[in-house]
């Protein structure tokens, strides 16, 4: 099943980077190609998959691998040392999943300017096109999914709602924003500025708080929300760990019964916690695809001096998103949690 929808994302373009590739003589060879791959930790599991994607299709490609990491998510610092690292030691690419989207673009732009190419995995670079390109899930239609999910499930319940938002932080990173509206917009709600977190006004909303993409954030930002008001009955997280902290803190409260929580990410903790209840339902990404797709497109970059290609009608490469849950509400798509154990983070 993973093999079928991984061809299906390879776009004809894509396929001619690898035809092109095998007509150019005189370029080094895969064995001197270094590939950096920079992520936001080295502990979410989410980008622990990306790495293990990244290192098997590099072994599989007989290229090296160099994985960094910042010490923390919003760590802008360390991830521009890694890239200053990978300039140094000539290597032909960098896969970044960018801490602080704006804040990483000069140092992004002395790489290019060096010849690497650069492609943003999952969080966009702002603005988009300051990576030569960007492979990720369409996050705001994962937002949107599970938005439209809730109210769904909500049925006429949805107009007097009780919304708690648990977002990343509040730098308005893209991803984070980009899930936050789609959730909203999903619901029902109008948010203003669709690329703008936290400046809407429906009644509905209890409240926006940070959680560091992390259990304990989540656990702490539910738990301040539920200060303010104890009536919520929808929670939106940022990812699947801050769903696990917001439903420890619902639990202990005691409303754990009376809150539907949904989230991003399709992690196979995650899906499990879809199937236990926890999670009403998760978009599920897939974040070994975006990474081995980017080995695979840097060492055709080396070869041949090819970039990928966008999806149609997009600025990035839509590494596809599919909704998960054991609750299907008719018009909305999904996967039940016995298919997504087969394909979680594939």
């Amino acid at each position: 099943m993973r093999s079928t929808f991984a061809a299906s994302l390879f776009t004809s373009a894509a396929i001619a980077l690898a035809a092109g590739a095998a007509l150019v003589p005189g370029h080094a060879s895969a064995e001197d190609m270094i590939v950096g791959l920079i992520t936001k930790t080295d502990t979410n599991p989410f980008f622990v998959k990306m790495r293990e994607g990244a290192e098997a299709k590099a072994g599989e490609l007989g290229m090296e691998l160099r994985a960094y990491a910042g010490k923390y998510d919003g760590d802008n610092e360390s991830q521009v040392e890694a890239i200053e690292s990978l300039i140094a030691a000539g290597a032909k690419g960098i896969l970044l999943t960018p801490s602080d989207s704006a804040g990483i673009v000069p140092t992004v732009r002395k790489a290019r300017d060096a010849g690497l190419l650069v492609i943003a995995l999952d969080t966009p670079l702002d603005p988009i096109d300051a990576a030569d390109a960007t492979f990720a899930t369409d996050n705001f239609m994962a937002g949107k999914l599970i938005g439209e999910w809730a109210a769904a499930k909500m049925g006429d319940n949805a107009a007097d709602a009780k919304i708690a938002l648990l977002d990343l932080n509040e730098a308005q990173i893209s991803v984070d924003v980009l899930r936050d509206q789609g959730f909203l917009t999903g619901f029902g709600v109008d948010v203003k500025d669709a690329g703008v977190m936290r400046d809407e006004d429906d009644p509905r909303i209890v409240g926006n708080d940070s959680t560091d993409g992390a259990e304990e954030g989540g656990r702490r930002a539910m738990e301040n929300l539920l200060q303010r008001d104890q009536g919520i009955n929808v929670v939106y997280t940022i990812n699947e760990p801050a769903a696990a902290g917001a439903y420890e803190a619902l639990k202990a409260f005691g409303f754990d019964q009376q809150a539907l929580i949904v989230s991003v990410d399709g992690g196979c903790p995650g899906v499990q916690n879809v199937q236990e209840g926890i999670i009403g339902a998760t978009s599920m990404q897939f974040p070994l695809l975006m990474a081995s797709m980017g080995v695979e497109a840097i060492r055709a970059f080396a070869e041949s001096g090819e970039k990928p290609a966008n999806s149609e009608g997009l600025d990035f490469f839509n590494t596809g998103v599919e909704l998960v849950t054991d609750e299907p509400v008719e018009g909305i798509p999904s996967i039940d949690t016995r298919e997504a154990l087969d394909k979680c983070w594939g």
